[in-house]
């Protein structure tokens, strides 16, 4: 259904009486229509799903491992990136 504009798409729940109470008292608290309310909380808590689990943790333990192995690489340039120092250099860099 386009409304003004938009393309929405309805999403419907079925949930208990003390739940449904539960969202009205919190919507209400806020000054929000239950609608505003459940749309911003879902909106909130699906963008924070997806950045956890677009998030690699690491441990202490797991961090410094990693680190460690970073800083025992032994990184020398390759000709590619000599001749681009060079080129660099001589345009005044």
């Amino acid at each position: 259904m386009t409304v003004d504009g938009r393309d929405d798409t309805q999403i419907n729940l079925l949930i208990t009486r003390e739940q449904a109470q539960l969202v009205a008292d919190a919507a209400s608290a806020l000054g929000q229509t239950v609608e505003e309310f459940t749309i911003s909380v879902v909106e909130r808590e699906a963008t924070q799903v997806l950045h956890d689990a677009q998030t690699t943790r690491l441990s202490n333990r797991d961090r410094d491992a990693f680190l460690d192995a970073l800083d025992s690489i032994v990184a020398k340039p390759n000709q590619a990136l000599k001749t681009a120092v060079r080129r660099y250099k001589k345009l005044g860099g």
